[in-house]
């Protein structure tokens, strides 16, 4: 019978014990049922590869028809952010710590991931975003964030000023310590920490959440997913800003810089076991009740 998956490839959380044992178990047992693999080129300097190609992440996305994360959430992000222009679906084995977008449990991942090798499996169509700096109107280059995207201070605590719009709407003039814009899949990191809306996974929508903005009026707001976001700095704020995006490279933004943002064109393909249950997720990383009657 033909596979599903013809060729998978294997990502992990380089220099990671952990992540590297598992990788290796996962290595020999795709590698005894005839897969062909790709093992990602940071983590394959410390994995046995003599069965196996290695790839950069953009051959993985070209050609991978599955490719499976071990590590954390941080490691999905990143992978995330490489392969959501590629048609590669997507699963994680969780060998981090709170495991939102990994699954798989690195000490019994065989039996749901052989269901999903067959068929079995639940799909999900995750947005990201782009962020784009404008510097008199030149632009900056683009930044993608599966999480958020993040206006915030330099080295040192200050204040900052800046104005919102939505679709060349002007929305909202703001002082505060910065800004959040997170999609649904990041509703539950950062945004959420800074008091911001849990998103479904299934909403085109993304969340605002002020960072202690100087004024008690101002709460997170909720806007369509389609939305062009533009955040215009005040030319009176002090030069240390920056803009992160899934607390990744943070990038130099100076008064009167403006930052647009918007969805990627493109989703990224990501796979569940079929037991797979969203709020049950939620229910155990954050210690929600269980049911009362």
């Amino acid at each position: 019978m033909k596979k599903i998956f013809q060729t998978i490839g294997l990502i992990g959380k380089p220099n990671h014990a952990g992540a590297n044992e598992t990788l290796h178990v996962l290595l020999n047992w795709l590698h005894a049922q005839d897969y062909h693999l790709l093992v990602e080129k940071r983590v394959a300097k410390q994995l046995p590869v003599c069965c196996s190609e290695v790839a950069s992440m953009q051959e993985i996305g070209e050609r991978a028809d599955l490719a499976i994360v071990v590590g954390g959430d941080g490691n999905m992000l990143g992978a995330a952010r490489e392969l959501c222009g590629h048609d590669v679906a997507v699963i994680g084995v969780n060998r981090g710590n709170l495991g939102f977008l990994t699954d798989l449990h690195p000490d019994n991942f065989k039996e749901p991931l052989t269901a999903v090798l067959n068929g079995e499996f639940i799909t999900e169509h995750r947005f990201l975003l782009d962020a784009q700096i404008l510097r008199e109107d030149q632009s900056l280059g683009f930044h993608k964030a599966m999480n958020e995207v993040v206006l915030h201070q330099g080295k040192v605590a200050h204040m900052l000023e800046f104005e919102v719009y939505v679709d060349h709407k002007f929305m909202i003039g703001l002082r505060a310590d910065g800004l959040i814009l997170a999609t649904p899949t990041g509703s539950t990191a950062y945004s959420l920490s800074g008091g911001g809306p849990i998103l479904t996974p299934d909403l085109d929508a993304i969340a605002m959440v002020p960072m202690y903005p100087h004024t008690l009026s101002t709460r997170p707001t909720v806007l369509n997913g389609q939305s062009e976001i533009c955040i215009k700095i005040a030319p009176q704020n002090r030069s240390d800003m920056l803009i992160s995006c899934d607390s990744h490279i943070p990038i130099n933004v100076n008064a009167g810089d403006k930052i647009i943002i918007r969805q990627h064109p493109q989703r990224l393909r990501l796979i569940h076991p079929t037991d797979y249950r969203y709020f049950e997720v939620l229910r155990q990383k954050l210690g929600w009740g269980s049911k009362l009657f």
